[in-house]
């Protein structure tokens, strides 16, 4: 199993090095690639040093799968030439996840799409990621109508000059900015560039790809997206307006029995998720589980997840683990 990562010296393909190691992948060669820049670097794998190669060169090396974290650019540029040359592209870009021809998947959620056809397999935006995981068997269940959410998003989700702006900040130093506004102490209203509509991309992505992934247009979302001055995990404040009414007890029992789901919800112990206990963690958690008084038939929850693993590169991963048992790759 040759598996190549683009984008292998990134923060979210790092990221996907240490999943694949964790996870115990089959990994028989692997093929870090990187900008020409980076062309010779070595990375470390397993206890192995591998060579840092371009997105040409890993062509030619006829890896099985390509795990790419490299831009919408490079995705747009190279996953086509990936496809061609027989190659499965797992891309974690936004560049493919709204073509109609190409899946747009979370394993747990809707891995039952995936083809031997299907050659460039979109990897959703993070905090998408985390909030479908948790509607699934809530939509399954009780039929979602309408969602509002609202996210609390971490530095990471922007890379490393934005986490180095917020420590620079934090120490007094004076650095190159990635954000138009100071970050540390402070809370920007703004994530990814405004539409014509007064939305930013972050926030259309969110409502777009729900529904795509879900496999149903009927679920009305709306989202608001906050950059927030912390590291290791987005957290997201979740309002569901349901078809049918619900138990309590048994939303808490059908989440707990999701895959890849962790409830932390006892507020009288003053138990419920935080972004840093997500941190390093492949589960998205959801706590603060209660009814919403102002509207029936209405759920109120706060989810949390590590945005570089579940929503990033523990998701691809699962995508490849879950073509490898299918024969796929």
């Amino acid at each position: 199993m040759k598996v190549a990562v683009v984008g292998a010296t990134g923060l979210v393909g790092s990221e996907i090095l240490t999943v694949l190691a964790e996870r115990n992948f089959p990994v028989t060669e692997l093929i870090p690639v990187a900008s020409e820049k980076s062309k010779g670097k070595e990375i470390e794998f397993k206890g192995k040093k591998y060579k840092v190669v371009t997105p040409s060169e890993a062509i030619a090396l006829k890896p099985n799968v390509a795990l790419f974290s490299a831009g919408g650019e490079t995705s747009t540029a190279y996953a086509p030439l990936y496809a061609e040359a027989g190659i499965t592209v797992v891309d974690n870009s936004s560049a493919w996840r709204m073509d109609p021809t190409k899946k747009l998947v979370v394993p747990e959620v809707n891995g039952n799409v995936l083809t031997a056809a299907d050659k460039i397999i979109a990897n959703p935006n993070c905090s998408t990621i985390q909030m479908v995981v948790v509607l699934k068997p809530l939509h399954e269940k009780y039929k979602i109508k309408r969602v509002v959410v609202s996210t609390y998003q971490s530095v990471t989700g922007t890379g490393v000059k934005a986490v180095d702006q917020l420590m620079n900040e934090r120490a007094g130093i004076d650095g190159e900015k990635a954000y138009p506004y100071q970050i540390d102490l402070n809370v920007i209203p703004h994530i990814d560039v405004f539409q014509d509509n007064g939305y930013t991309k972050e926030e259309m992505k969110m409502i777009k790809e729900t529904n795509k992934i879900m496999g149903d247009d009927s679920i009305r979302v709306t989202a608001t997206t906050v950059r927030i001055p912390v590291m290791g995990g987005h957290s997201e404040s979740v309002n569901i307006e349901f078809e049918n009414d619900f138990d309590l007890n048994e939303v808490r029992q059908l989440l707990a029995a999701e895959e890849g789901v962790i409830v932390v919800d006892d507020p009288a112990n003053l138990k419920y998720p935080m972004p840093k206990d997500a941190h390093g963690k492949d589960e998205v958690l959801v706590g603060r589980i209660r009814r919403d008084e102002s509207q029936d038939k209405t759920l109120n929850l706060w989810v949390v997840a590590d945005n570089l693993r579940k929503g990033a590169a523990t998701n691809a991963v699962q995508i490849a683990e879950l073509l490898n048992q299918k024969g796929l790759i």
